[in-house]
């Protein structure tokens, strides 16, 4: 039961990594990724669709990165959509290639990248420790029912916190490698 337990609040930890990924993915540095481009939908047909589902996205060099839409008549849509996303994004269009040049970024837009990534960095810190939190209730309700033995309760408790601790440690090495990869010039 109690390895169950720790599977779960494992699993929950997890998709807190992932979620804190995907939000410094989200937070440009000075460099081309195509990963910033992931939050942009377009509107295929009708419907709101990644653009990665329409185009692909490649590196062209450090700061451009070259969306080639599959449909040349998306062009002008997908050129709209990065515009009008929170990315603050100029693509240039060339034929059937967008080209999307990366700013350069000052010494105050750095800093208030890297207050953002720390914030995201609580976020998931603290969803880390309420995952730890529902863990250790589970654990003491077991207690409650006669199920474990206090024990069992102590050494479930303990290895919960081995798996918080972890996780929180690999929370702390992200974020110093993005505020690395934020303030290096």
């Amino acid at each position: 039961m109690i390895n169950d337990i720790k599977a779960e609040a494992e699993k929950k930890m997890n998709k807190s990594i992932d979620a804190l990924h995907s939000a410094f993915n989200k937070i440009r540095t000075g460099r081309a990724h195509p990963s910033i481009l992931d939050s942009v939908t377009v509107n295929y047909y009708g419907q709101e669709t990644p653009l990665k589902q329409v185009a692909s996205v490649n590196v062209e060099d450090n700061r451009t990165l070259t969306v080639s839409p599959w449909e040349k008549n998306l062009v002008p849509t997908i050129e709209k959509a990065i515009m009008s996303s929170d990315l603050g994004l100029n693509p240039t269009t060339s034929g059937d290639i967008i080209r999307v040049p990366m700013p350069m970024l000052t010494e105050e837009t750095r800093r208030e990248m890297v207050k953002q990534a720390k914030a995201d960095a609580e976020h998931g810190r603290v969803s880390i420790r309420n995952a730890r939190r529902d863990a250790n209730s589970m654990i003491k309700d077991l207690l409650k029912e006669k199920e474990i033995t206090e024990d069992d309760e102590r050494r479930g408790e303990d290895e919960i916190q081995k798996l918080t601790d972890k996780y929180i440690a690999e929370v702390e090495k992200m974020l110093k490698k993005k505020e690395e990869d934020l303030m290096a010039v």
